[in-house]
């Protein structure tokens, strides 16, 4: 018997109904796939998990935290762990990627930002994991073992590694001095759809006790998308006064808001050029290398702002294959 029609034979038991159809509607970065149930009188979205790789708990837990807090998120109406299925509101998919435009982008993004102020002024942090040193040099590694050593076939050592090695540690001391919140941990434009014009958000399962610029930056410095330093910039400001007006504990300061905006964001990125190359070494999904020059980008312009980290900008523009030994400029 194939996973669809176990899946048919479930859902018979389940909802007391024949579905019309079932359809694959789409497959993620992570171990999980969608399927589209169509019945006489609408759909619903059945998420597909192996659960001996993916605990469902995290995601069933947010997902009552969330929708607790008045956030836009899909509604749970059946589910079997031990199979590996629950059934979820089906709210299309229209992603929030696929609407914008350079006429349309500013207004989305205001709501966007208008449902973070909202995410992290309602929904309580305790019981989270907490997004700690540990946490951060963990994703850190990520990129050190995957992009370095599988992308490239680079191990790093002596002057190289302690290059790598005070980089993270400055990158590190930086995330964790921030004030924290419930943070989503992938609050980008994949993971938010649109329907009926109202934004509604996916994907909230890794969801973290963590740093109050993250996700602003997740949005702003999109893997998939990118805009001009000028029009972040603005967005990000407008935020900084949302949040401020909303009675959260972000920075008094702009200026030091923008530099945890940067360095939350070189972390992400950093440890997103490792997942992107273990997407493709060790799960067989080439299709994220394509988006690893904006990611580079990202990084590459941080490092330029930041005197400190300069020589890690060197070291990952070497190793990038734009050999620079001395007088080093972007």
């Amino acid at each position: 018997m194939n996973r669809s029609e176990q899946l048919s034979n479930w859902l018979q038991q389940v909802r007391a109904a024949t579905p019309q159809s079932i359809v694959l509607a789409a497959a993620d970065a992570s171990v999980r796939q969608y399927w589209r149930v169509s019945y006489a009188d609408g759909s619903v979205v059945v998420m597909d998990f192996d659960p001996a790789v993916f605990d469902c708990a995290p995601f069933l837990a947010r997902q009552q935290q969330l929708a607790g807090a008045g956030i836009a998120v899909p509604q749970v109406f059946e589910q079997d762990l031990q199979l590996g299925f629950v059934v979820l509101e089906d709210l299309g998919d229209v992603t929030l990627a696929s609407v914008l435009s350079e006429t349309s982008a500013k207004e989305w993004y205001l709501r966007a930002i208008k449902l973070l102020v909202e995410m992290q002024a309602n929904t309580s942090d305790d019981d989270l994991p907490l997004f700690d040193a540990a946490f951060v040099q963990r994703e850190l590694d990520i990129c050190r073992e995957w992009y370095f050593g599988q992308q490239f076939g680079v191990t790093l050592a002596g002057k190289e590694l302690a290059t790598w090695e005070r980089a993270c540690a400055l990158i590190v001391q930086q995330i964790i001095q921030q004030p924290t919140l419930f943070m989503h941990r992938d609050f980008h434009s994949r993971n938010i759809l649109v329907q009926n014009d109202a934004l509604r958000l996916i994907d909230f399962q890794d969801a973290v006790k963590g740093p109050i610029a993250y996700d602003l930056v997740s949005l702003l410095r999109d893997a998939y998308v990118e805009w001009g330093e000028t029009f972040v910039l603005d967005l990000t400001i407008r935020y900084w006064e949302q949040a401020r007006a909303a009675g959260l504990a972000v920075h008094d300061d702009f200026g030091d808001f923008y530099l945890a905006f940067e360095m939350a964001g070189l972390q992400r990125h950093l440890k997103i050029l490792g997942l992107f190359a273990r997407l493709k070494y060790r799960d067989n999904k080439p299709q994220y290398q394509a988006d690893i020059p904006r990611v580079f980008h990202y990084v590459r312009q941080v490092c330029l702002r930041y005197s400190e980290l300069t020589p890690l900008g060197r070291l990952l523009v070497n190793l990038n294959g734009e050999k620079i030994e001395s007088g080093f400029t972007f």
